[in-house]
């Protein structure tokens, strides 16, 4: 097991140095200026941090509509190193209705500090940035907690019944917030449903937070719970409240009906006969146990390496020295350089160290017909190559042999490892085993968007994820799509992904970079997809003594 540890602990990309905390951040934002007089800016906080010189986005809040001055619910969970200076920068945009991407989004304006600077200060209000200037009276305030050592999360369920109605032409429009209240009295917002629209009797969707969130770890720690009735303008009316515990909530699990009177305190004070604006009713609370990235690699979980390699004729003439495919006896070209960077860091999760390794958008002989997920070493029952060198190997005397054509269609590629994580998942023992990671080296745009968007779909359901690195200076700009990050990916059915899979990176933004800084960046989600993966599915990691006993390693 000793080098399972070794590289778990050391290989840079996943682990590049022992965390010294986690911290949440809370953002809120006030005095954000309207777009116009008849409306208000429906804003998104965009968190990106800094390595390398380069900005990376990390997350993103939910879009509040119609707010000047929003309180986000969405909470951003960072490491902290004393001994970095990790800088960050909160980017508000108004998102157009109708569009969570930020392609047509208006930039409102940003603001720059480390993390340093707001653990010191546990709370950090600043101006909002634009072009240098301040943005209005807008400002941004974050606030860092420390997190305690437990990690599980609870799964909770509400609904209400008969509601007070706020609304003259139709029924109110509910939405429920939770609140956890510090010990110095303040409150911290927890979670904020969707709205029901037109609902005196709503019941909202199930929900995970984590137990730190909710309630510091403090089962006896008081929660303040408000429903409103939400109105378009951003002026909802308030219908009433109740205050409750976890300790309180678990009771659920023992077969008890929770439920809570929702009091409005001025209806109670002005109105004899009032009972309560309705009934709170708590339908499914349960604690889920939470495992890292490091129990799942600890407890047997393999990474099942494949590689893709673009052979499109827009790659140029590999015999020629202006070709992405040219192959330089001393300088290895942008394909090899992606594929080592990353392929290094995967191979130390691989016990056999044999990875796939595949070919598309080239005529291949012995017909020399157009292929999309042909196998680089022309071994089609066995495509797997000995170590990232022998995948290296393969694609340099492959070069000669085929004949670069087109078109740039990546979904056959997607859908040939899709099947593979299907058959792994459907096995007798559905237990941790092998996570399928594809890496897909092209120089353009694709042109197969819909069948793609279709089998990552598809693939969002299994245990694997896609990594893409654009080789060359192409504009990139529609693969950013494929990129959950901005927005949300569906497929031409309109069905949305399951979870976000894919992670997108030019490889133009590091080629002055480290090759340790291009596996960090297309690595970095990989871990907490993984994680989100077999989570989801209950699926927990194998008994260290029982992976022991039953696993042998290549040295």
């Amino acid at each position: 097991m000793s080098n399972i540890y070794e590289s778990a602990e050391a290989t840079l990309g996943f682990i590049s140095s022992p965390c010294l905390t986690k911290v949440e951040l809370r953002v809120a934002c006030r005095g954000i200026s309207d777009r116009d007089a008849l409306s208000k800016p429906d804003p998104c906080v965009v968190l990106k941090m800094q390595s390398h010189g380069q900005w990376f986005e990390v997350d993103r809040t939910e879009v509040i509509r119609s707010s000047s001055s929003p309180v986000f619910s969405k909470i951003f969970l960072v490491d902290y190193y004393f001994e970095e200076v990790q800088r960050l920068r909160f980017e508000l945009h108004d998102i157009s209705s109708g569009n969570n991407g930020l392609r047509d989004a208006d930039f409102l304006g940003a603001m720059e500090c480390t993390l340093g600077q707001i653990v010191s200060q546990r709370k950090l209000t600043k101006a909002l940035l634009k072009q240098g200037n301040t943005a209005g009276k807008s400002s941004i305030t974050v606030t860092a907690e420390e997190l305690s050592g437990n990690d599980d999360y609870v799964e909770l369920s509400f609904s209400a019944r008969k509601l007070d109605d706020k609304d003259f032409f139709s029924k109110s429009d509910p939405f429920l917030e939770i609140f956890r209240i510090n010990d110095d009295g303040t409150e911290s917002l927890v979670h904020r449903t969707e709205t029901v629209m037109n609902n005196l009797s709503p019941v909202w969707k199930s929900f995970k937070v984590s137990f730190n969130t909710l309630c510091s770890g403090d089962h006896d720690r008081e929660l303040k719970c408000t429903v409103w009735d939400w109105d378009s303008n951003g002026k909802h009316d308030f219908i009433g409240e109740f205050q409750t515990t976890f300790k309180e909530m678990r009771a659920e699990q023992e077969g008890k009906q929770i439920q809570w009177e929702c009091i409005n305190p001025k209806y109670q004070m002005k109105k004899k006969n009032y009972r309560n604006s309705g009934v709170v009713i708590l339908n499914h609370c349960k604690i889920i146990k939470m495992y890292s990235f490091l129990d799942y690699i600890m407890g047997g979980c393999q990474i099942q390496f494949t590689v893709a390699i673009d052979f499109t004729a827009s790659n140029g003439d590999p015999r020629n020295s202006c070709s992405l495919h040219y192959i330089h006896p001393y300088q290895p070209n942008e394909y090899l350089k992606a594929l080592v960077a990353v392929g290094e860091i995967c191979q130390d999760y691989d016990s056999d160290k044999m990875f796939p390794a595949f070919g598309f958008g080239a005529l291949i002989p012995p017909d020399f017909k157009v292929s999309h997920d042909f196998a680089v070493n022309f071994d089609e029952d066995n495509p797997e190559c000995a170590g990232i060198q022998g995948v290296v190997e393969a694609y340099q005397n492959c070069l000669p042999k085929i004949q670069l054509y087109g078109p740039t269609n990546i979904a056959p590629i997607i859908q040939k490892v899709a099947s593979a994580a299907s058959e792994e998942m459907h096995t007798k023992e559905a237990m941790v085993r092998e996570y399928f990671i594809l890496l897909i080296l092209t120089d353009g745009v694709i042109t197969d968007m819909a069948d793609t968007r279709e089998a990552i779909v598809h693939a969002s359901h299994l245990p694997m994820s896609v990594i893409i690195v654009g080789v060359g200076n192409a504009d990139f700009t529609d693969m950013q799509i494929l990129d959950g990050d901005d927005g949300i990916l569906r497929s031409p059915k309109g069905e949305p992904v399951l979870r976000d899979i894919v992670q997108f990176v030019p490889f133009k933004d590091f080629k002055h970079a480290s090759p340790a800084a291009l596996a960090k960046s297309v690595l970095a989600e990989v871990p907490n997809q993984v994680v989100d993966y077999y989570n989801a599915k209950g699926i927990k990691p194998k008994c260290m003594s029982d992976y022991e006993s039953t696993r042998t390693f290549s040295p």
